[in-house]
């Protein structure tokens, strides 16, 4: 039986001639399987191709004629040399520049920073305050619990704390006015000096700080005006008031005043 012979390469005589577009798209379709080959990726970069057929022959469309495949929004080429070794060409290198910045994208400047560097340095400092103030709060509640405490228990101690605090005045003048107490009276609220020019006068000095009575309406604290001369906390604020009236506070630390040899002169 005879074999009939090989058809004849080209179109077939009853199959239409490829149109323009057709052609186009079977150079689309052999850029976009080259473009696969070679990995290309949607990286921003234009990419031409010379165009071929699935066959690996050039079509008859000029690449110039063929429509570009964009794989992405932006200008910058990516280019194919044709070798001949491969049909399908070679990629050259591309730089690519940093993609600036999208619209409305929040923008970190030197000067925002500095600002937050600033205002951190203002929040710490803020904290070290409170700190200090709360550290400072404490202990004069503790200053004021423990004084308290001390006019609560009576006393000589008790006496002195609570006359300076009544007249608004520091502690630290306890210990001078302690001892000039002791010289004066030696702690006894109810002491007398009967010896003395006031006594023959006829106006002895009473009391823990031995004040006369003239001296005491005088210089009592008006808070105490209507208490006996020989109550403690009365008798001195009146001989504090005395002293530093005629002495200064000086004299008051000190202790009262004293001679050349460092005696108690008292006051």
């Amino acid at each position: 039986m005879a074999v009939p012979a090989a058809a004849p390469a080209g179109p077939s005589p009853n199959r239409p001639l490829p149109s323009p577009a057709s052609a186009a798209r079977r150079v689309g379709t052999s850029t976009v399987a080259a473009g696969a080959a070679f990995g290309v990726v949607a990286s921003g970069a234009f990419a031409a191709v010379i165009p071929t057929t699935l066959d690996g022959h050039s079509t008859e469309a000029a690449a110039s004629d063929a429509p570009a495949t964009m794989l992405a929004s932006q200008s910058t080429p990516l280019a194919m040399k044709p070798t001949s070794s491969s049909a399908t060409g070679t990629f050259s290198p591309v730089s690519f520049a940093d993609a600036p910045a999208a619209p409305g994208a929040a923008q970190v400047s030197n000067a925002d920073l500095a600002s937050a560097g600033k205002a951190g340095k203002i929040a710490q400092k803020i904290a070290a305050e409170q700190a200090r103030a709360v550290a400072a709060d404490q202990q004069r509640q503790a200053a004021r619990s423990a004084l308290d405490k001390k006019i609560a228990a009576g006393g000589l101690d008790g006496w002195i704390a609570e006359a300076l605090d009544h007249m608004g005045m520091s502690q630290d003048f306890a210990p001078g006015l302690k001892r000039i107490i002791l010289k004066e009276s030696n702690g006894n609220p109810d002491a007398i000096n009967n010896w003395d020019s006031n006594a023959l006068a006829g106006n002895p000095s009473e009391g823990l700080m031995q004040v006369i009575p003239s001296t005491f309406k005088k210089y009592v604290h008006p808070d105490f005006a209507d208490r006996d001369v020989t109550d403690p906390v009365a008798n001195i604020t009146a001989g504090v008031r005395y002293m530093i009236d005629r002495y200064g506070e000086d004299t008051l630390a000190a202790g009262g005043r004293s001679g050349s040899g460092g005696g108690y002169l008292g006051y």
